[in-house]
């Protein structure tokens, strides 16, 4: 009882000296959707994806088709990302989702999907354009070490985007590991 009275007694004085309201509008522009928001909420709907995986160098990509349903969620903070697909002859799904963080300044990427049961997590800038996001990231590799990644994603026009993701072992030469190329269903 005690303590609520204190909390409420300050939340009082801090209010009749004018700091509350002040704090409060820094704090609520970092948690208003912005113009970054608005990049990303134009992905929303079903996209028909054109998969090729490079699995190894100089060798001819691995293909398949599949689809994606992109959704804003949480009043247009995140989008979100459901992925079907097929993978070296397996049925492949992954959830991913995206967001403009204010406060760092960052779009940022967390992914999860049938080939594991890690989150991967990638963050970069977009062009002074918009329309293509650089994202970078890494993961854990089976015994021991880690890959780096970079991925690009284009927004080519309303109904078209392209994602292409390169990898580098252990310090080794970049290559490129994926290429999705997304066609908007009507």
């Amino acid at each position: 009882m005690k303590c609520t009275t204190l909390f409420a007694s300050l939340g009082l004085i801090v209010s009749a000296a004018g700091l509350l309201p002040a704090q409060d509008e820094k704090k609520c522009e970092f948690q208003k959707p912005g113009p970054e928001h608005a990049l990303l909420k134009q992905f929303e709907g079903t996209w028909d994806a054109a998969i090729k995986g490079y699995v190894e160098p100089g060798k001819p990509p691995m293909e398949s088709a599949g689809t994606c349903d992109f959704k804003m969620l949480l009043d247009g903070r995140f989008l979100q990302q459901e992925f079907t697909s097929e993978m070296m002859g397996q049925p492949f799904s992954g959830v991913g989702i995206s967001a403009y963080d204010n406060l760092r300044k960052r779009y940022v990427t967390a992914w999860i999907d049938t080939m594991g049961t890690g989150i991967f997590m990638m963050e970069g800038t977009a062009s002074a354009d918009g329309k293509t996001i650089t994202l970078r990231g890494q993961h854990d590799e089976p015994g021991g070490g880690h890959m780096m990644h970079r991925a690009v994603w284009k927004i080519v026009d309303g109904n078209t985007q392209t994602f292409d993701m390169y990898g580098t072992h252990k310090h080794g030469k970049e290559m490129k590991m994926l290429e999705i190329a997304y066609t908007r269903k009507p």
